[in-house]
């Protein structure tokens, strides 16, 4: 595969006939769809799952996705969705990018980016990652270059 950055968790995925709108081809919503699918199960592997968020009365909630469609994905096709997690203030923000592969082609149908922020459940309000998310989470950014 032809990562846009080291070491991506995958996703693999394939298109189905539900996912298809009246263009022929897998509509954007979709993709807004894998990309969540994507973060919880990487999320899950890193021991903070929807079980772990509520014990602790924090979420990660999307704050703002950027997305660039750059091909189409159709009925069939298998797809890698990765995700990487590359920055964050340890505090409140972390932003994720995303890559989608067709490996028949080696064509990247889509980049992606989402910003999280973290929240409080029972208010709804922006809330201080708990030590859990630090752990969590910190093993899994990818470092910046000459650290």
């Amino acid at each position: 595969m032809n990562w846009d950055l080291p070491l991506p968790f995958t996703l693999d995925l394939r298109v189905t006939v539900d996912d298809i709108d009246g263009l022929g081809h897998a509509n954007n919503a979709v993709y807004v769809t894998w990309l969540e699918r994507c973060a919880w199960r990487h999320s899950s592997y890193l021991g903070l799952d929807l079980a772990e968020y509520h014990r602790l009365d924090r979420a990660m909630a999307v704050l703002r996705h950027e997305i660039d469609y750059l091909a189409s994905a159709h009925e069939g096709d298998e797809l890698i969705l990765g995700t990487w997690i590359i920055d964050w203030d340890q505090r409140l923000k972390m932003n994720r990018r995303f890559q989608l592969i067709r490996p028949s082609d080696g064509a990247t149908l889509l980049r992606a980016r989402t910003t999280f922020v973290c929240i409080e459940l029972s208010s709804g309000r922006p809330k201080r990652m708990p030590s859990e998310f630090i752990d969590g989470y910190g093993c899994a950014v990818l470092p910046t270059p000459g650290s």
